[in-house]
């Protein structure tokens, strides 16, 4: 049988035409003798008719849900017409049918409004994404890659592709490691990221690449995280900061204009690292909504409140609103979930000051706070990182509760001006805070005082989600010598995990730089879910389990021989 249209495509203009029409049944109803059918293809549906005269009608009425079938029919104006779907004016008259495919009764109700659990829609993956939403989101998926490609390309960038299997060199998130067969006790790593490629490439006089890319990282899963995850990889040379901003914006530009037709508007706004942690408690702040956190710690010196002593920071945000007593207590699981010691609070009702601090402060405090009536005031004690990491989890916590910003609004953000480097204290030394080859604003700030010294690093940042992440890279061999000497490596460790790079630096190294961008999350952020796994097509489970594939599985005791591995008890 032909194939003449898909099921998203007929109208009125098309009433009489013959069509040969195939998909999925997404309905059948048997109305006073006429049986209906709602044909599904990835495009959408066309509703058709099966009259008891038609040669096929026991046919037909054989057919079931998901059973996949083909029709020929004539197109007619539908009586009752569905002002929902765009074929919602037509419907076809069959004149034959044949099935394809029969299914059994699906585990899942294959519509957007399943009422299947995560785990059953994950098992059932294959059916979850004959959903029209799944196919939404992993289309729109295709379209943004599609739009990356196509403006990387005419911007002059190559699409270089870069090992899977590669070099171990732990330093940041754990690798995922892969035995060697051939060389006994030698493992391979999958990628965490083409960081060590990419710039090699730079080195090797392409001077601007790209890679839609594969990585891997073995570390807890999130909403937003994954153990495999795709990267829109960017590096070239010759660039500083201002230049892979600038790129960056026109790509997202073009991006939201061919995916959502949509016209946003550049320059980003910029913010150091600094500035987001003061004001946000985050260094991906959702600046779609104030709430600002501010330093309180100066006015409450002034009184004599056990929670506050000897904390070096007190800061606190101020709720438009009078918190219940329910409130409050969610909101202090919230802060101590978040490394928060303690969640204290004051807040105006007619006049009065009230709260779990109240009896250790006079009314004076509501004009020296600037507290106004029916406002609460919910304050954390503590160290810097803890406090703010806190308060900027309850802020977006809050804000979420309250409805404080627009959900069909996009707002960029730069974030710059990193710390170069991290102090462990139970290890007593520095780790690189984006990664060991990220340049230093100023080499004699890293030799002298590391703890201060800034990284040439920048975060793209949309509605409180990091999408993007990079940094003008070390080009100089001693620089990238001293940084490898302030993360305390020895000569060992750097010949052992990098001493293939440090050989290439050798060689005459462009200035270069580079971005990469969270395919996933993007995807996640443009289709307006709230879930990665949504937009990846075949995910991991919250606990790093493949439920359709059952993996990780156990392997023949033959398979560990080969590869010299014995599984200890």
């Amino acid at each position: 049988m032909k194939y003449t249209n898909n099921n998203n495509e007929l109208t009125i203009k098309d009433v009489n035409k013959i069509v040969y029409l195939k998909g999925w049944v997404a309905k059948k109803r048997n109305l006073g003798g006429l049986i209906f059918i709602d044909l599904r293809d990835r495009f959408g549906i066309t509703q058709i008719i099966v009259k008891p005269e038609n040669e096929n009608y026991e046919l037909a009425s054989q057919v079931r849900v998901e059973y996949v079938i083909e029709v020929k029919g004539v197109v007619v104006e539908r009586e009752s017409k569905n002002p929902n779907i765009k074929t919602g004016e037509i419907e076809i008259i069959a004149s034959s049918l044949v099935i394809l495919s029969t299914s059994e009764t699906p585990p899942i109700i294959v519509s957007d409004d399943t009422d299947a659990s995560e785990e059953v829609r994950l098992k059932y993956r294959y059916l979850d994404l004959r959903r029209p939403i799944m196919q939404d989101y992993l289309i729109k998926r295709h379209k943004i890659a599609i739009a990356a490609r196509n403006f990387l390309s005419k911007e002059g960038f190559y699409e270089l592709e870069t090992p899977i299997l590669g070099k171990s060199t732990p330093e940041g998130a754990r690798d995922f490691l892969v035995p060697a067969r051939l060389y006994k006790g030698e493992f391979y790593a999958l990628p965490q990221s083409p960081q060590l490629y990419k710039q090699l490439f730079m080195i090797a006089g392409f001077e601007k690449y790209f890679q839609i890319a594969r990585c891997f990282r073995d570390e807890d899963l999130r909403a937003d995280r994954q153990l495999e995850f795709t990267q829109i990889d960017v590096e070239a040379s010759f660039v500083d900061q201002k230049d892979i901003i600038k790129l960056t914006e026109k790509l997202f530009k073009y991006i939201f204009k061919q995916v959502l037709d949509l016209n946003i508007k550049t320059p980003f706004l910029k913010m150091t690292y600094k500035e987001a942690m003061n004001k946000y408690g985050s260094d991906k702040p959702d600046n779609r909504f104030e709430l600002f956190l501010n330093d309180y710690k100066a006015i409450f010196s002034e009184y004599n409140i056990p929670i506050f002593k000897s904390k070096r920071y007190v800061k606190g945000i101020i709720a438009k609103t009078n918190l219940s007593r329910k409130e409050i207590d969610k909101y202090t699981i919230t802060v101590k979930q978040n490394h928060g010691e303690s969640l204290a609070f004051l807040k105006v009702v007619d006049g009065e000051i009230s709260g779990s601090i109240a009896k250790f402060v006079d009314k004076d405090i509501i004009g020296k706070i600037g507290l106004k009536e029916n406002e609460t005031l919910l304050l954390v004690p503590g160290d810097y990182e803890d406090v703010s990491q806190s308060l900027g989890a309850l802020r977006l916590q809050i804000a979420e509760d309250y409805k404080l910003y627009d959900e069909n609004e996009y707002s960029f953000l730069w974030v710059t001006d990193f710390p170069l480097l991290e102090y462990d204290k139970e290890d007593k030394r520095f780790y690189a805070r984006h990664h060991p080859f990220t340049a230093p604003k100023d080499v004699d700030m890293l030799k002298n005082n590391p703890k201060k010294c800034l990284a040439k690093a920048y975060d793209i940042v949309i509605n409180g989600y990091e999408v993007g992440g990079g940094s003008i890279r070390i080009h100089n061999e001693e620089v990238q010598k001293l940084m490898f000497e302030t993360l305390s490596l020895t000569k060992v460790d750097i010949e052992e995990r990098f001493g293939f790079f440090v050989e290439a630096l050798k060689y005459g190294t462009p200035p270069h730089g580079g971005i990469a961008f969270g395919l996933d999350r993007l995807v996640m952020l443009i289709t307006k879910t709230r879930n990665i796994k949504d937009v990846i097509a075949f995910p991991k489970t919250q606990s790093a389990r493949d439920l359709m594939m059952q993996a990780p599985s156990t392997v023949d005791e033959k398979q560990l021989v080969e590869l010299n591995i014995s599984i200890k008890e």
